[in-house]
């Protein structure tokens, strides 16, 4: 399990969207962004949908979970 705690990118605020790992400053669920990709959107088409959402942050969330992904490989 991710350790969102570490990627400066999300917050997690009592109250707002329900306790969920959101992007800091916005009130987008962080899963938004992997369901969107896992549907089929492009990067691109996320940022469009979500404006509160900056590309700088995606990416970070995205690069996170990458390297997640790999620690728990190794």
């Amino acid at each position: 399990m991710m350790d969102w705690t570490q990627c400066s990118s999300v917050e997690r605020v009592p109250g707002k969207v329900s306790g969920a790992w959101v992007f800091k400053g916005a009130r987008v669920p962080v899963r938004a962004l992997f369901e969107n990709l896992e549907g089929g959107a492009t990067l691109e088409q996320f940022l469009e949908w979500f404006p509160g959402v900056s590309r700088e942050q995606a990416l970070a969330v995205l690069k996170f979970a990458e390297s997640s992904l790999v620690e728990a490989i190794a």
